[in-house]
């Protein structure tokens, strides 16, 4: 799943985050080495005196300039094009304020409305803390989530499906943040089915692949050894590759997990769907820590984010590396341009 370098004509949205995280100062690299990583046009939706005051923190020479979305790809050459937000009251780096809740929502509001309204390719967003969202009174249990809401029509909100992506390896996860305990009584062949069918349809008209191949792990060492580790592979997982299957999609497995992401196995699929999170994380985390993307299918509009969280530990030190950011901002152009 190469990605070539494709510079769309609208900027990409990209969010600011938790300001009191790496967010900012990613934001600010970014644009520093737009040039050697090749990255499209892209608008910081924030507090331009926030991000002005950590790049004079950092040392940067980084240019900002409000503007308005159709200013924004011809600004971006010379200037870190910024749709102003309110100040982001006084936020310090690795010191997370509730008091900045709002204005990091209404950053996610501010860029899925851009992308709405034909002013913004895709969303790319920088990472939030969920725990300072909730003390805020965010009602969403998540970034994800919270975007599915948005993209509610007539009250019916689409099924978000969570990818991570590399050059190397994409994985998704058919149950994400749940105990290992509950995965077994979670997991439905229906579920499955769900999560491959948004999969193929998404691999088609946003990565360009014509006929994608789906590879599906099982849930039990060996995939059950055929019912002597368990039946959930033949009872729940054979069934629903079977249903895609007769939907026409190049689903195979259930495999067992240990042997699916060595490099000859990854060449003979396009996606791989593990059956709970740590299946599917540990594989792309050991083979692209710092570049890996993570990609939410199954919503109306494009949307990527750098696989990491605030890091709120490091924030403000300018040692953060912004190579998902970066993957993240070129992966949603190239979506973008498939679409």
């Amino acid at each position: 799943m190469s990605a070539e370098v494709i510079l769309p004509a609208l900027p990409l949205a990209l969010t600011q985050g938790d300001p009191a995280g790496i967010g900012p100062e990613l934001t600010l690299r970014a644009w520093l080495e737009r040039a050697e990583r090749t990255l499209p046009a892209f608008a910081y939706i924030g507090s331009g005196d926030h991000l002005a005051r950590t790049a004079d923190k950092l040392g940067w020479k980084v240019p900002l300039r409000n503007c308005d979305w159709a200013e924004a790809a011809g600004v971006f050459p010379e200037a870190l094009p910024v749709i102003p937000l309110e100040d982001a009251s006084g936020a310090e780096p690795g010191r997370p304020d509730p008091a900045t809740a709002a204005g990091t929502i209404a950053s996610i509001d501010r860029a899925v409305d851009a992308v709405r309204q034909g002013k913004a390719a895709a969303v790319v967003t920088n990472p939030i803390a969920k725990s300072v969202l909730y003390q805020a009174g965010f009602r969403h249990p998540g970034h994800t989530e919270y975007l599915a809401h948005l993209a509610a029509e007539g009250g019916v909100e689409p099924r978000p499906v969570m990818m991570l992506w590399s050059e190397e390896l994409a994985v998704v996860p058919v149950t994400i943040h749940e105990p290992l305990r509950r995965v077994p009584e979670l997991l439905t062949t229906e579920l499955i089915v769900e999560t491959g069918r948004i999969v193929a349809l998404e691999l088609k008209e946003r990565f360009g692949i014509a006929a994608p191949r789906l590879a599906i792990s099982g849930l039990n060492p060996h995939a059950g050894e055929n019912g002597a580790m368990g039946d959930e592979d033949q009872a729940i997982v054979a069934p629903a590759i079977a249903a895609l299957q007769a939907e026409g999609i190049d689903a195979r497995g259930p495999y067992p997990a240990d042997t699916m992401f060595h490099a000859r196995a990854r060449a003979g699929y396009d996606a791989a769907l593990a059956m709970y999170h740590d299946q599917a994380l540990i594989p792309i985390k050991t083979i692209a820590f710092d570049d890996g993307v993570n990609v939410t299918l199954g919503l109306p509009f494009i949307r990527t984010s750098p696989d990491h969280g605030t890091a709120f530990d490091i924030a403000g030190k300018g040692i953060a590396r912004p190579d998902s950011l970066c993957a993240a901002l070129k992966l949603a152009a190239r979506m973008a341009a498939s679409s």
